[in-house]
């Protein structure tokens, strides 16, 4: 009986480690001062893009780029790693399948730079003007090296070509160089894909 006790007690305590990442909302191109010096703000990205293919049919992409501060910034010499979702072309040929969230492993994540210009250090921005996308994130959480970031609303396919949904932007920064990896996206009907994608080594 204690062991079954303690068994239950685990079972129903919380994940340990779990722990929010502050998110913040930016513009662009603003946000790229914070990782270049020169004017007006520009800076060269590596971007590559996976497939997403949907449960209910139809195709999306995730977006990975990444891009090194430059001297004299206050990035200078970090990696940063801005992700998208993408379902604008994805169309459902049965229903329509939305992704509500989605996990990468990251690790340490840089939590001394200031994204909004409050004078106060930030984890993860989302670049919700001068870019891409209508959909923004409601929380990043980090248990021990995975981040969990759930949108602030599911990312849904369209019902015809160039009606599905797209996330904006968002990023966060690492001291480490990129590598190959995967994610995982997860349907709001609970199937889950795995993605290829880029975090830090």
């Amino acid at each position: 009986m204690r062991n079954l006790l303690i068994g239950l007690l685990f079972a129903l305590a919380p994940a340990v480690g779990a722990a929010p990442l502050k998110v913040v909302n930016v513009g662009a191109p603003a946000i790229n001062c914070v990782f270049t010096t020169a004017s007006p703000c520009t800076i060269g990205v590596s971007d590559t893009s996976a497939d997403v293919p949907m449960s209910a049919g139809g195709t999306g992409r995730l977006q990975s780029r990444t891009f090194k501060g430059l001297a004299g910034s206050p990035a200078n010499g970090m990696f940063a790693y801005e992700y998208r979702l993408n379902l604008t072309n994805a169309v459902g040929a049965v229903n329509i399948a939305c992704i509500d969230w989605m996990s990468i492993s990251f690790g340490p994540v840089v939590n001394t730079l200031d994204y909004d210009s409050d004078r106060k250090p930030d984890q993860v921005f989302v670049v919700t003007s001068g870019g891409l996308g209508t959909i923004g994130l409601a929380s990043a959480v980090q248990t021990a090296d995975t981040i969990r970031f759930k949108f602030s609303k599911p990312v849904c396919e369209g019902g015809a070509p160039g009606k599905g949904d797209s996330s904006f932007f968002w990023g966060l920064v690492s001291k480490s160089p990129a590598k190959d990896v995967t994610a995982i996206v997860h349907e709001t009907g609970g199937a889950t894909h795995v993605v290829k994608a880029r975090s830090p080594m």
